[in-house]
């Protein structure tokens, strides 16, 4: 059966969907291919609450993950969405925040300070370059001076707390690929489902996770979030947002190219003014030899003149 869902591409509808418990868990347990045991949003949520020129939602969390040996790695998971192109600076900002975070070092039997180790999500609504994965897993690995790992002693907590792994999701790369866990719990996010005359709806078969329930749990929550007229108003403001961000990114598109047609006249009529001016130091210079040739042969100033159209005193100084 065919239902329509709020569109997560919100950062309102995101937020409330990853505000679940059980929601979180099945995204983050997906998206690091282990399981997430415990699951909580930290304290400092960092949404885009200026609305500069880039919508970039923020939210983190404290995750304890199951290792192979079946016991809990507490983690700190950074996620950051953004549906417009950005600098990777707001990214670095960010991530330099969460290091110098006191909250961030582990509490218990820890002297030395180490911080909480870190894992950093990034939900992309654009293409990476000519990155055609649409899902990409960036782990740091340790070497010897000869490029030999080194993996005695590794993981070390004061490694761990310098350093972090990255997950990178293209979401335009995901539709049509529902090939694995992740890509099944990400296709929510499908934006080809858009609903025609109204994108804050996605259209989503519910049929294809009969028997998933985790996955009927995050139908249900979008669901509830279609139906709630405080999330729709909420996604009116973005909409608006985008609106005023979408005029104002034509209006400087085309102020840019009318800007960049002047500078091409500009530019044409310099290289004729230039070619011109060749041209004419060209000629001068022939006429400069002619009258030379001339004044060599003997011929007289006043008929060399008259030849060449240069003054006395141009020709009596060659």
């Amino acid at each position: 059966m065919i239902i329509s869902i709020a569109n997560p591409i919100y950062d309102s509808v995101f937020k409330y969907l990853m505000e679940d418990e059980r929601v979180a868990k099945t995204i983050l347990s997906a998206l690091l291919k282990r399981e997430v045991a415990e699951v909580e949003v930290r304290k400092h949520e960092y949404t885009n609450g200026s609305r500069d020129k880039i919508s970039m939602f923020r939210i983190d969390f404290g995750a304890k993950v199951r290792q192979d040996d079946g016991s809990l790695k507490l983690v700190l998971i950074e996620l950051q969405k953004t549906w417009l192109e950005t600098e990777t600076l707001r990214f670095r900002q960010y991530l330099g925040t969460q290091y110098a975070n006191p909250d961030n070092i582990l509490k218990d039997e820890n002297p030395y300070g180490f911080g909480i180790p870190m894992i950093t999500v990034y939900l992309l609504g654009h293409r990476v370059g000519d990155i055609e994965e649409p899902v990409l897993y960036v782990r740091h690995k340790s070497y010897d001076y000869d490029g030999h790992e080194v993996t005695k002693g590794i993981p070390d907590p004061f490694v761990d707390s310098l350093v972090h792994d990255s997950i990178i999701v293209q979401i335009p790369l995901l539709h049509g690929r529902v090939n694995n866990r992740l890509v099944e719990v990400l296709s929510v996010f499908d934006q080809s489902n858009k609903d025609r005359h109204n994108r804050q709806v996605l259209k989503i078969n519910d049929d294809a996770f009969e028997d998933d329930l985790e996955m009927k749990h995050i139908l249900h929550r979008l669901l509830t979030a279609a139906c709630d007229a405080k999330l729709r108003q909420d996604m009116n403001v973005e909409d608006e947002y985008f609106s005023a961000i979408e005029n104002r990114d034509t209006a400087i598109m085309m102020r840019d190219k009318k800007i960049a047609q002047q500078d091409a006249r500009i530019e044409e009529q310099s290289n004729r003014i230039e070619e011109q001016s060749n041209r004419i130091e060209e000629q001068s210079k022939a006429l400069r030899d002619s009258a030379k040739a001339l004044k060599d042969s003997g011929m007289p100033y006043d008929q060399i003149a008259v030849i060449t159209g240069l003054t006395l005193d141009v020709i009596a100084g060659l």
